[in-house]
């Protein structure tokens, strides 16, 4: 992704996203619309039902408390003398405008019963309704509490089928328990009131669910609006026991009109007396969230252009100077040490393109000075590797004839045994110092890449067991078991045997070296075809000190040495015997001239515990077939 959209992309998702949540907020929680109506309006619809009702108690409590102080009453319930309570209520009632009054005594009789017809005047109601048998009646006539709060309840009277609010309060005489008095007021005639409060239709439910009062109506009269609107018991309980004022929307049909419901608890003081809901019209809703949908819409897709024009300007004259330093710096990648950026400004690119062009120049002089002792060491490097094969040249003439003369003092020296063990040192001496001579023009070859490999049919085993033979002297010397297993059943491979054996040579007589006293080292191999090429993987192990991890990369450079090289023993076999540290690079020399690898594994060095050491070398198979 180029940088010029990754600047004008994070402009165009960014006023994406405003633009989708401004028509998000404006639509639906600013302007009339379902979500502002539902969340707000009905929110507070919600706390002026509760607060309505909460008015209509006080009211209940003030008719309750002027009836209760009523000279004669209290001793009318006390005595059940129920002309007298009746022409004592009756006028005030009337004048309170309470539709519905209920007396009952403090043992439980229902003494004074009215109720407001429809033509609006009260009436004495002679038969028993059950009031006393109230939720909201029981718990006065059982504790006899004249300090007790009043108590609310949605009821149905039993009279006219209707549903009331009422509401209880104790009557005193001296302290004394006589009697419960109960203000009811229509649901119907409260509805009306709240649908003109609050804005929104009203439905209030029972503690089963149906409905008790609504202010909604269907077009149509053969829809039953109480079914409609009605919940089931659970819904109920769940609703009435939510900690919201509003609960959840539903959408109802009523005939041909939608309406949205919200749902919630009413609570008046400590009690929740039943759940109502308050209802809106969905095609208005909706028509005004469709309009201003649209034109904010539209609105905020023309400042999205805007943004993105500006984000396009903005993002050129970024990249401009961006793309200079991305080309300037591909340049020097490849090479070109004299390419500049040329950009000048005065801004933080500009910082950065100085700096950059400074980095330039110190890299170009610092690559020129590393070009000039790189070309100072290849002719160091020339030159030792010319001074080692010319000495090594040099030298084997003079051993040529030392261990000749050497060999023929070893002749004549038959029957003076003092005489023939001084020729054999010299002879032994020249052997070692011929071996080193022709291992430094071996590292000569391998350096100059004119290891020459005279390539044919090679067997592995044979090639091990002449190196086994070598080593058989030195091996009962210091008492270590080499062992070869698995070599016989490997497939031919094409070769130099006589490269090979050096190379073996040389592995096997590192690990000896390292070996203690006693030790073993085992030689195995097997032929591998598996997601790699065909190869042959030999290992040799050993028993002995181990290599520290850290040196495991340098065992293979030229005169590498792991310990103290003051701390090697004399002797080629012998227990960390000394060397020029070569023979681990001639050993890397041929298996990688024959297109192998060579690499060496352990876990530790350790001249206690002998951890050991593996070498393994991979010889590619040209042809693989029976040994």
């Amino acid at each position: 992704m180029s940088i010029r959209l990754k600047v004008i992309l994070p402009y165009l998702i960014l006023t994406l996203a405003v633009a989708l949540i401004g028509v998000y907020i404006v639509t639906y929680l600013v302007t009339n619309s379902l979500s502002e109506r539902l969340t707000n309006q009905l929110l507070e619809a919600g706390r002026a039902v509760s607060d309505a009702f909460a008015r209509q108690e006080s009211a209940h409590v003030d008719q309750a408390r002027t009836i209760s102080f009523t000279q004669g009453l209290a001793q009318a319930l006390q005595t059940g003398d129920r002309q007298t309570a009746l022409d004592l209520v009756q006028p005030i009632a009337s004048g309170l405008n309470i539709q519905n009054i209920i007396l009952v005594t403090a043992d439980g009789r229902e003494l004074v019963h009215l109720l407001m017809n429809d033509a609006g005047d009260l009436q004495a109601v002679s038969q028993e309704t059950g009031a006393e048998k109230s939720p909201i009646v029981t718990p006065y006539l059982q504790n006899k509490n004249v300090e007790a709060p009043p108590s609310r309840a949605f009821g149905q009277n039993l009279i006219n089928k209707k549903y009331f609010y009422y509401t209880a309060l104790p009557i005193g005489l001296d302290s004394k328990f006589v009697g419960v008095v109960i203000i009811g007021t229509s649901v119907d005639a409260i509805l009306p009131n709240l649908k003109n409060a609050v804005l929104a239709d009203i439905v209030l439910y029972a503690g089963n669910g149906q409905v008790i009062g609504t202010t909604l109506s269907a077009d149509d009269a053969s829809v039953n609006v109480v079914q409609a609107l009605s919940i089931s018991q659970q819904s109920y309980q769940e609703i009435i026991s939510s900690s919201n004022i509003v609960q959840g929307n539903n959408d109802i049909v009523l005939g041909s009109r939608k309406y949205s419901l919200a749902r919630g608890p009413l609570q008046v003081g400590n009690d929740r007396i039943g759940v109502f809901a308050v209802g809106l019209p969905l095609n208005f809703v909706l028509q005004s969230a469709s309009n201003n949908r649209t034109s904010y819409a539209l609105l905020f897709f023309a400042e999205m252009v805007v943004v993105v024009g500006v984000g396009v300007i903005v993002a050129r004259v970024i990249t401009r100077p961006l793309n200079s330093l991305v080309n300037t710096s591909q340049a020097i990648a490849g090479g070109n040490l004299e390419r500049r950026t040329g950009i000048q400004s005065n801004d933080e690119i500009g910082e950065l393109a100085t700096t950059f062009d400074m980095m330039t120049n110190s890299l170009q002089e610092r690559t020129q000075e590393l070009q000039r002792k790189n070309e100072l060491l290849e002719k160091m490097d020339r030159t030792k590797a010319n001074f080692i094969q010319i000495s090594a040249h040099e030298l084997r003439t003079p051993l040529t004839l030392i261990v000749g003369y050497a060999q023929m003092l070893e002749l004549l020296s038959e029957g003076n045994d003092e005489a023939l063990k001084l020729v054999k040192g010299i002879v032994e001496g020249s052997d070692r110092m011929k071996e080193t001579v022709d291992n430094m023009l071996d590292v000569s070859r391998i350096d100059s890449n004119m290891l020459y490999i005279r390539k044919s049919e090679v067997q592995i085993a044979p090639v091990i067991q002449r190196v086994q033979r070598i080593f058989s002297a030195d091996l009962k010397e210091r008492n270590i078991n080499l062992k070869l297993q698995d070599l016989t059943q490997l497939p031919v491979l094409q070769g130099d045997p006589d490269m090979l054996q050096k190379a073996f040579y040389q592995v096997i007589m590192n690990s000896i070296k390292y070996t203690p006293d006693g030790g073993a080292v085992t030689v195995s191999g097997q032929y591998k075809n598996g997601s790699e090429p065909p190869h042959l993987e030999i290992v040799v192990q050993d028993t002995g000190i181990g290599i520290d991890p850290k040196e495991l990369p340098n065992i293979f450079n030229k005169f590498s040495q792991t310990g103290d090289v003051m701390l090697h023993s004399s002797g080629k076999t012998k227990f960390k015997g000394g060397g020029l540290g070569m023979g681990l690079v001639i050993a890397r020399g041929i298996v990688e001239a024959h297109g192998g690898k060579i690499w060496a594994e352990s876990s530790g060095h350790d001249e206690k515990n002998f951890p050991g050491s593996a070498f393994y070398i991979s010889l590619p198979v040209e042809k693989v077939g029976k040994p």
